[in-house]
């Protein structure tokens, strides 16, 4: 039997969390099987940038502590569903928030 594999991406986890559980609850009342959600390492992005607004900065002197480092971070889970047609179809309906990616890839 096919497994499709749910992908979920954002920078919420709560978000996500509430979303891998909407989809477990269904795929278990239409009696699929499921594995997850499997939480995978985040992801951080980090940018270092200076405070001063005019980007001179104060580079004198051995401190030079005027950088702040702004982050953003990355969350995944993936969802292993008993590929089935009406599974896949009550999953595309699910409402999905803006900045929430998913991914589904069918496997043997």
């Amino acid at each position: 039997m096919q497994t499709a594999r749910v992908k979920l991406t954002g920078r919420q986890p709560d978000t996500l969390d509430k979303i891998c559980s909407e989809i477990k609850d269904m795929s278990e009342k239409l009696g699929v099987s499921v594995s997850g959600p499997i939480p995978m390492p985040t992801k951080k992005l980090r940018v270092p940038v200076m405070k001063t607004p005019c980007g001179d900065g104060m580079h004198r002197g051995g401190g030079g502590g005027n950088w702040e480092t702004w982050e953003l971070r990355v969350h995944k889970r993936i969802l292993d569903i008993g590929a089935s047609d009406r599974v896949l179809r009550q999953i595309t309906r699910i409402r999905i928030p803006r900045d929430v990616n998913i991914e589904i890839e069918l496997t043997d």
